[in-house]
């Protein structure tokens, strides 16, 4: 300070240009300086680290060595609330993995993080508020906190020569996105839960409703909830992946591994090539709520590399306890063998009990039946011994009376180790690929007397037979049997489709077969990325011909329950309808053992991917809906009225009206259609298929189906399209009717706008809504003849016709309350998965 004051003494006797000259040039230096000073202490020497002297505030931020990740001050989507987190540095759009403060962001741009005097990182807000911070776990020296390139922020010693041994670190903490790298599970010597919970909304990184966990049972399986309720089950691991996730196996972009020993719980996946990029996300949607995305740096987007739940037999426990979930099956519950439905099959929350109870006055009382291809059941009460073989643990399961199932605990090699469960077996499913061996127990006489003595005795008496009457004339006679029939079928199907009726001829020639070469390179060999979508009868592909042409390929399962004649109604129905508001058919392919329809190909994909989304429902506002309820009436009035055959659809719901580029909708899917000819417009039927939620009592109960009954249908899909909610998947917090009833209540008391998507507010012609509600109500009347015709709803919804009064709907009243371990989580569970009986949905 002395020399500065002589300087200036100097400088004040000199002239006044000198003086000027001079001012100016201490004015600068002293600005620069301070420059250069500040910048020191807002940026840290290295890029990647700062230590105790640094910190990061709204002007820095911290970059990993490689450039992948980058650390500092962020507002969510249209928030203004600043949080710290982690995103990758070099992909546009900041995608965030990692919050700090996610729960106590901070309202201006005051924050500051530090390491403090004591060691700990701390995350100050206004007025020096503490508002996050991170302990180490052991005193330290020279703390520094590093963002290393796998997106994880540690706290080390800068003085230990052992740069993994992390004080803290962020992966120990995720939020709602797991890394390559980091682990999802227990630290069972500190008690360390790593479990992966989903934002509140984009604009809120606050833990939302969904997490991702490890159940810590004796059999450890992966589980989703939403909120305190179970959700979705990965299953438990069984030596190659989790039982319920069989499209985890090995792949180009990542391995993976599941530890389970006296200190950990964790399952961890790591890159093959450490330059992909890719990560598992919770979601707060109702729709995928865990995706595996994988960047693509050709189109600069994200790819879905997978998805959970895939379909409604994901949905916990919704076949109750010992049902089985058979997509493919109509309905989709199935009773294990030896059990039968304890309710109706319009209400499986019930699940099956046994044919006959169990009894243990012997060792000779009961027996087991091996049912394979399964996701194995909740693990919530089992038992594991991993040196036991599979004849151990079936000696030990018959020897407690409580033992209700047994399997291998490790399927890998040859098989190992045992699991047995105890009590209910809950949320079962049947895998089309990669299930599983579940030996269940069974009174003896549900067995047939001794089990595998019958097996046995079986066995030996076929191989007599064969024996006796001549394998290869018997390999003969069935193999021109199958011949014949699929000649047969093949000449019918082929004269439906070319009509070699010369009178019909010209009407059919839109309808073409296509080769089943053309069809595999088309949809890329049927490959997962072309998948629009599955269902009872099989997948759906998207495919593009040479000509850049889109389609959308329908592939029957070959085990699929649509067989040959549902496959010619189809395909007969669809050519000979022509309407804007039907999905056009443009040919299909029967070739070998391959049955598949091609339709036009529907870029917008179905409607429920619109309502029942959070996000994409503020897409479609009330013109765009009440435009879809309208071309949907027209649709369901010319099957009925207008084409040459009277055609009842039997299965409209949201997720059959797809919706081309313009938001047009298309009635698809005539699998299950019935077709009349004359005056005919009803019919019964003792195999009854369809949706519940959507199907007409007398439909639903007696087999009764008529036009009236799709008219049910279409007030279901008008109350869903209003509301932005599902009939089955609804739930009211202050009473327990779905929405038909609480349509109706809101109704009676004048109050039928609060019945209107809270999105549709600014949108609405309040007059529209009304009388699109109450011709809903209409529609869904308990009696058919109460029901207007599909013609009067076209008149009521253009205003051309008076509406009466309705009376009170089908299916409106209270439900009755399950007994559960909680009434209202069961409810809940059990509504929020629409049940699909047969019925695949293309997309």
């Amino acid at each position: 300070m002395p020399a500065y004051i002589s300087k200036l003494q100097r400088t004040l006797a000199m002239t006044q240009r000198q003086e000027e000259e001079m001012g100016i040039l201490s004015f600068t230096t002293f600005f620069v300086s301070t420059i250069i000073l500040s910048s020191f202490s807002e940026y840290s020497i290295a890029l990647d680290t700062i230590s105790e002297t640094q910190t990061i505030t709204e002007n820095s931020t911290l970059v990993s060595k490689s450039g992948e990740f980058e650390l500092g001050f962020f507002s969510p989507g249209r928030s203004t609330n600043r949080y710290v987190g982690i995103w990758y540095k070099d992909i546009p759009g900041q995608i965030v993995v990692w919050v700090a403060n996610r729960q106590n962001p901070i309202n201006d741009s005051s924050g500051i993080l530090m390491i403090n005097s004591t060691g700990h990182v701390v995350l100050h807000g206004q007025m020096s508020s503490v508002v996050w911070s991170a302990s180490p776990t052991q005193s330290v020296q020279a703390p520094i906190l590093q963002l290393l390139d796998t997106g994880n922020l540690v706290l080390r010693d800068e003085k230990d020569e052992n740069s993994h041994n992390y004080l803290w670190q962020s992966f120990d903490y995720p939020t709602d996105t797991l890394l390559p790298g980091m682990k999802l599970g227990w630290d069972l010597k500190t008690g360390l839960d790593r479990r992966i919970v989903s934002w509140k909304s984009p604009d809120d990184p606050s833990p939302g409703d969904f997490s991702w966990m490890i159940a810590r049972y004796n059999y450890p399986e992966g589980q989703t909830w939403k909120a305190s309720n179970k959700y979705y089950r990965d299953g438990p691991w069984n030596g190659l992946r989790f039982s319920g996730d069989p499209e985890l196996k090995p792949n180009s972009l990542f391995t993976f591994e599941f530890v389970n020993h006296k200190d950990e719980v964790y399952y961890i996946f790591h890159l093959r090539n450490e330059s992909v990029k890719t990560r598992m996300v919770v979601n707060q949607t109702y729709g995928y709520i865990r995706t595996r995305y994988a960047w693509n740096p050709g189109t600069q987007s994200w790819d879905v590399f997978s998805s959970m739940p895939r379909d409604n037999c994901d949905g916990y426990g919704l076949c109750g306890a010992y049902g089985n979930c058979v997509i493919w099956e109509a309905p989709v519950c199935q009773c294990l063998k030896g059990f039968k439905p304890k309710g109706n099959f319009m209400d499986w929350s019930q699940g099956c009990v046994r044919n006959k109870p169990l009894s243990c006055h012997d060792k000779h009382s009961s027996g087991f039946v091996k049912i394979s291809g399964l996701k194995l059941p909740d693990t919530t009460y089992t038992w594991v011994n991993a040196s036991l073989n599979l004849k151990e643990c079936k000696a030990k399961c018959m020897s407690n009376c409580s033992c209700t199932a047994y399997t291998n605990s490790d399927i890998s090699g040859k098989g190992s180790g045992c699991a047995m469960w105890f009590g209910n077996l809950i949320d079962i499913r049947e895998l089309q690929v990669s299930g599983q061996d579940l030996y269940v127990r069974l009174d003896a006489s549900e067995l047939g007397g001794d089990g595998e003595h019958a097996v046995i005795i079986g066995v030996v008496i076929v191989a007599v037979f064969v024996v006796v009457c001549g394998v290869v004339l018997l390999a003969r006679y069935i193999r021109q049997i199958r011949t014949r029939k699929y000649l047969k079928d093949n000449a019918e199907t082929s004269a439906i489709i070319k009509n070699v009726n010369n009178e019909n001829q010209a009407e059919n020639m839109d309808v073409i077969f296509f080769d089943l070469d053309k069809i595999i390179t088309a949809t890329c060999n049927f490959s997962s990325n072309n998948k629009l979508g599955q269902g009872g009868f099989g997948p759906v592909y998207k495919g593009t011909l040479e000509d850049g042409k889109e389609l959308a390929v329908k592939r029957l399962s070959r085990n699929s329950s649509q067989g040959v004649n549902e496959f010619k109604n189809e395909v007969a129905l669809i050519a000979k309808l022509q309407h804007r508001n039907l999905v056009k058919l443009l040919g299909c392919c029967l070739q070998g053992e391959e049955k598949m329809l091609v339709y036009e190909y529907m870029p917008n994909n179905s409607l429920d991917h619109f309502i029942f989304d959070e996000t994409k429902s503020k897409l479609i506002d009330w013109s765009k809906r009440f435009h879809i309820i309208s071309g949907v009436a027209r649709g369901l009035l010319y099957l009925h009225q207008d084409s040459r055959l009277r055609i009842i659809h039997r299965d409209l719901k949201t997720s059959n009206i797809l919706l081309d580029t313009e938001m047009n909708p298309k009635i698809s899917d005539f699998g299950l259609a019935r077709a009349f000819g004359g005056d005919q417009s009803e019919g019964n039927t003792s195999r009854v298929v369809g949706t519940c939620g959507y199907m007409a009592p007398e439909y639903a109960v007696d087999g009764l189906f008529s036009v009236k009954s799709d008219v049910f249908s279409f007030g279901i899909l008008l109350l869903e399209i209003i509301s932005g909610k599902r009939n089955r998947g609804f739930y009211h917090l202050h009473h327990t009717i779905n929405l038909i009833g609480h349509a109706w209540r809101l109704f009676k008391e004048g109050r039928s706008l609060e019945l209107v998507d809270p999105c549709l507010k600014d949108s609405s012609d309040l007059s529209e809504v009304l009388r699109s509600i109450h011709i809903s109500l209409l529609c869904v009347q308990e009696h058919p003849e109460d029901r207007p015709s599909m013609s009067h709803v076209v008149l009521m919804l253009g205003g051309e016709s008076t509406l009466s009064q309705p009376k009170q709907p089908a299916f409106s009243v209270s439900k009755n309350t399950v007994a559960t371990d909680s009434s209202s989580s069961k409810q809940e569970s059990v509504s929020t998965n629409e049940i699909t009986v047969t019925l695949l949905e293309p997309r």
